[in-house]
């Protein structure tokens, strides 16, 4: 039998566990789609390379590599046109700002909205 639940979370640690495959939403658009394995192993899209940084590292003495996401979150209201984190992006390119990214797949079904890895 296949069955399908639809699980929203933001705690990370949790989500690896308990999907096969996860979408991670920024803004209400879809940034990146990839089995949990391939997602937590190769993540693509630099949203999504953030959010894995800021799970907490269970072992005291062990240092984290979170990535820290500068700048203001764009209005969901009022958007701005191109990918809705570049202005959160550290690479960001021009292209980013003029272009909504379309989800690409990139390889063994992951899929990427990002310029970085496009055409």
């Amino acid at each position: 039998m296949e069955l399908t639940y639809i699980f929203i979370a933001h705690d990370l640690s949790v989500v690896q566990y308990m999907s096969d495959r996860i979408i991670v939403v920024y803004l209400g658009k879809i940034v990146e789609i990839a089995t949990a394995k391939d997602l937590y192993d190769n993540a693509l899209h630099p949203y999504t390379k953030a959010l894995l940084s800021a799970i907490p590292v269970p072992k005291v003495n062990q240092k984290s590599n979170r990535e820290e996401l500068v700048g203001e979150a764009p209005s969901p209201i009022n958007k701005l046109g191109g990918c809705s984190f570049h202005t959160r992006c550290k690479s960001a390119m021009d292209i980013c700002k003029k272009e909504c990214p379309p989800l690409r797949c990139s390889h063994d079904d992951h899929l990427v909205a990002c310029h970085l890895y496009g055409h």
